[in-house]
């Protein structure tokens, strides 16, 4: 059948049908309702979605996994050929239907309210399934129309429908309305049947019957039950114990034979040993058989059984059958070398609990998708290929502090409905080396950076703007003239720009400038450290400084902010801001609103180290700088570790940076929902994001209103993916007192350190080691990342004990100087030229001596 014989609208009350409805075809799902549904939906249902709101995202219906969507004619012109037509199903007034041939080309279907029986031969339209609503359904009259108007296919709410082996007057029985139009040309009425695994779909398990009996029992028990020609209904496994989970009906094209999709337990379908009524399975779905038995039956400590068990040696093999696979030539070699592949990805697939038919159904899902990604590889294996890397392409990033950096697609709450949750550990009940693990953050090999960056950064030096210009083309995409851009800034217009979003950057650099202008020294530092003389400190502006903000196709005004109001206050002279461009060769209007505001002096038009190197050494069209800062993946990070120590630069930078984290000790006054948004708020930035909860003497009811939060609100973000892998990774310290929670936190030394403590004020003197500290239930980070006044600029990686958070003086270094007069010099000079003797630096002590002998004429 190429349309359903009906098609169940899915309203409030029926989510008790799910189960039998998902056996037979797709389910109609109001958009108002996806939300709800998706979740209680069965794995192997699928599904279309009645779009009924004028300015819903129609594609991402598609692109999460709806197999068709219902729309109006205005919204078919909205997508204006942007979905294939085998997705589109146009919702018309039964009046309107002559001018439905216009579409013909544009829709798969219509679905129309009407009594009449209208079929794709009787309005012209061969090519469409019809969809029809009865505006006033009646049960039994509703069965006859299934009979009588294949191939249409009826809408029913499932108000209408019942989980019954028999129609009512009030209620359609699911079974009957399916079987409708299924017509046996056996003499015995029976229905040919073939049984497929849902595991291995590449041979049927066999050959049976069924009767309108047997599909009846069967939808309603969701098990295979059929029809024995001798022995009437046989319920599969009832006395064998090899019984199936029914999960799917489907009637072929002619409607006179079905196919029954299941899940077989026991000892299998056939009576003889072997896996199907046709013989054992072949090629993958032997392999996957095979492989579940090593796993099961292989020795402890053999390298069967670590093929399962040691990640590490598992990945070693898979990017050595990879890399042998794209080596290979000939027909017969690379054959050889994807079944060698194929044999090591599908054990990692069993050791992690991973069938053959999961895989099948993630590319099925890929295959819905309309959205696609970029058409070309990962920048990780782009990069490690080519030997190259950029910021803008590398979607690894290390340390960005405001946003994600890369946007987020309206997405569905996930499907994985299993618990989102931090481990938890007493920390009185670990030994010494179990604390120390504690403390500890992800391995980064900077040294490896260093090496693969190292080509970047030489490639700029030597070819200057010609370098940069062909790098930004090779790793941003972006074909440009010059890699500069400067002032004056255009101001954007309010299209690019709303008026809301400009409001919020101009709160948030006041107040940054107002903290930072604070911090600012405003006269020297003068001591007379002994009558006749004066010492004395003062403050002066780097005066070149670089600034890198992250970009492409990420949007990081904050961070624009809060790197270029603290070089504007500290009077830097040269402020240069890199950040990488679009592919048209824009910078986003948000960080050019910003670097007006800042008064930058250049924007430079490029990423990664690329950037880094042009700062460093300069370029004709470049500046020079002599300290770079800001945030950035690996390859940025590695780039500014390079440059700083090559005295060739002669540069410096703000910091080494590291994953994002944080960390919260919570009381007993803790607010369990303010508790999980501060944690999740650090967890959505990357799987490697560093979480941390310190509770103190929390009740098992409080912590458990806080991992229930943290397992709602997780589910309720964009990035569920990335925040679930987070805190899979994070932990829950349970500690017995304050002092306790303190000095476990000045030894982890986080980026940022949040306080939800009763008496939060007073517990920060006891703070030694955190980049920033948010105190009270009310001092979210988030307020630090934007617009609160502090730097978001911060020590990762514990290097908070040695290192501070961008500020002004930053930018700024300090001189010293001294005046001595004749008295002082009479005074201080004898102890200047003993010391100098003592070292044996002869010239010191006569520099001093040659002056107290002329004060002595």
């Amino acid at each position: 059948m190429s349309t359903p014989p009906f098609l169940p609208l899915i309203d409030p009350s029926g989510s008790t049908l799910l189960p039998s409805l998902a056996l037979l075809g797709p389910v109609l799902i109001p958009s108002t309702l996806v939300q709800a549904v998706l979740p209680t939906l069965p794995s192997q249902a699928s599904y279309y979605v009645h779009a009924e709101d004028s300015n819903e995202d129609l594609i991402s219906y598609l692109d999460n996994g709806a197999q068709k969507i219902v729309i109006s004619l205005s919204q078919l012109q909205e997508l204006d050929g942007q979905v294939p037509k085998e997705r589109l199903i146009l919702r018309i007034a039964e009046e309107n239907l002559s001018s439905v041939k216009e579409y013909d080309g544009e829709i798969s279907g219509i679905y129309l309210t009407s009594s009449a029986i209208h079929t794709p031969k009787s309005i012209g339209l061969p090519n469409l399934d019809i969809f029809i609503q009865h505006p006033s359904p009646n049960p039994t009259e509703l069965l006859q129309s299934i009979k009588s108007s294949r191939p249409s296919s009826y809408v029913i709410p499932t108000e209408y429908l019942a989980a019954s082996a028999k129609t009512t007057s009030t209620h359609l029985s699911i079974a009957e309305a399916f079987l409708a139009p299924i017509i046996s040309d056996r003499p015995d009425g029976l229905f040919p049947t073939i049984v497929s695994s849902s595991n291995h779909s590449i041979k049927p398990l066999g050959l049976v019957y069924s009767s309108v009996e047997s599909v009846t029992e069967a939808i309603l028990t969701q098990k295979g039950v059929y029809q024995s020609r001798k022995h009437g209904l046989w319920r599969k496994g009832e006395t064998s114990g090899a019984v199936q989970e029914l999960v799917g009906v489907k009637a072929d094209c002619d409607s006179d034979a079905l196919v029954f999709e299941v899940v077989q337990h026991g000892s299998g379908f056939c009576h003889l040993p072997q896996s199907t009524c046709f013989g054992n399975f072949s090629g993958l779905a032997k392999l996957e058989d095979t492989l579940k038995s090593r796993l099961e039956s292989a020795p402890e400590g053999s390298y069967t059984k670590r093929i399962f068990t040691d990640d590490k040696l598992l990945r070693s093999k898979i990017m050595e059958e990879a890399e042998e696979l794209c080596d290979a030539q000939d027909k017969d070699h690379i054959a050889f070398e994807a079944a060698d592949l194929l044999y090591f990805a599908l054990a990692r697939c069993i050791s992690k609990g991973v069938s053959l038919k999961d895989v099948e159904k993630a590319l099925d899902k890929k295959s819905l998708k309309i959205t696609r990604r970029k058409g070309d590889a990962k920048p990780k294996w782009e990069n490690k290929i080519n030997g190259t890397g950029g910021e803008a392409r590398e979607n690894q990033a290390v340390k960005v502090e405001s946003k994600p950096t890369e946007p987020i697609p309206k997405t569905f709450p996930e499907v994985d409905e299993s618990r989102i949750k931090m481990r938890n550990v007493t920390l009185s009940k670990l030994n010494k080396e179990e604390q120390k693990k504690l403390l500890l953050r992800p391995v980064l090999n900077s040294l490896a950076m260093i090496d693969k960056v190292k080509p970047i950064v030489e490639r700029v030096r030597k070819e200057g703007d010609a370098g940069l210009k062909a790098m930004t083309k090779q790793f941003d995409k972006a074909d440009l003239s010059s890699n500069v851009l400067l002032p004056p800034f255009q101001t954007p217009s309010a299209e690019q720009l709303p008026e809301d979003v400009r409001k919020a950057i101009d709160v948030a650099y006041e107040n940054v400038k107002t903290f930072h202008q604070a911090q600012a020294e405003t006269k020297p530092l003068i001591v007379e450290t002994m009558p006749g003389v004066q010492c004395s400190r003062f403050v002066r502006p780097i005066a070149r400084v670089g600034v890198y903000v992250p970009g492409g196709t990420a949007i990081l005004p904050s961070t624009a902010i809060m790197l270029g109001v603290p070089a504007q206050v500290a009077g830097c002279k040269t402020i240069v801001l890199a950040t990488p461009p679009r592919p048209d060769g824009s910078i986003s209007p948000e960080v050019l609103y910003v670097a007006k505001l800042v008064g930058v002096t250049c924007i430079l038009k490029a990423g990664g180290a690329q950037a880094v190197g042009a700062m460093a050494y300069g370029t004709e069209e470049v500046p020079k700088v002599d300290k770079i800062f800001g945030p950035g993946n690996q390859w940025v990070t590695a780039a500014k570790m390079l440059v700083q120590n090559d005295t060739d630069a002669l540069v410096a930078i703000d910091m080494p940076a590291g994953p994002s984290e944080v960390l919260v000790i919570a009381d007993h006054t803790a607010n369990p929902i303010f508790v999980a948004s501060d944690l999740l708020s650090q967890a959505e930035h990357g799987t490697d994001s560093q979480v941390v909860l310190v509770g103190i003497n929390l009740t098992a009811k409080l912590l458990e209103e806080i991992e229930d939060q943290i397992d709602i609100q997780a589910k309720a973000l964009p990035r569920v993916a990335i925040a679930r892998e987070a805190i899979k990774k994070s932990v829950i310290v349970l500690v017995e007192s304050q002092k306790e929670a303190i000095d476990f936190s000045n030894e982890y030394a986080p980026e940022h350190l949040i306080l939800h403590l009763e008496e939060a004020e007073k517990a920060v003197e006891g703070i030694e080691n955190a980049g920033s500290v948010f105190v009270g239930a009310f001092s979210p980070e988030s307020c630090g990342d934007y617009a609160s006044g502090t730097n978001h600029t911060l020590p990762t990686n514990g290097f908070a004990r040695q290192f501070s958070g961008v500020n002004t003086l930053s930018f700024q270094k300090h001189i010293t100087s001294q005046l001595v007069s004749g008295d002082g010099l009479r005074v201080l000079g004898p102890s200047v030229v003993r010391l100098a003797e003592r070292e044996g630096l002869e010239a010191h002590a006569n520099a001093v001596r040659v002056r107290l002998a002329e004060l002595s004429k």
